[in-house]
């Protein structure tokens, strides 16, 4: 799987409130706990992110087909305009 963030952005310490109890489990499975939550992030960014271009093309085609009913048989409102 490729990378969608920069792999060389550098990396900082930040403070994460867990269980303490998870961590430990946790250390136990892995040599680098930093790793695995930071694919874990990547995991998680790219699964939003996936989610939201589903959103915005579901939108987008929701719009174009109001917009070719509207094109067809013009708008609901033009009936009732006092215009």
């Amino acid at each position: 799987m490729d990378a969608t963030y920069d792999l060389r952005a550098p990396k900082r310490p930040l403070n994460l409130s867990l269980n303490t109890d998870l961590v430990a489990q946790a250390r136990e499975l892995t040599s680098n706990l930093s790793a695995e939550i930071e694919a874990l992030l990547a995991a998680f960014v790219a699964e939003r992110k996936g989610v939201i271009e589903e959103q915005r093309l579901s939108l987008q085609k929701a719009a174009a087909g109001w917009n070719n009913f509207v094109d067809q048989h013009g708008s609901f409102a033009d009936e009732f305009s006092t215009l």
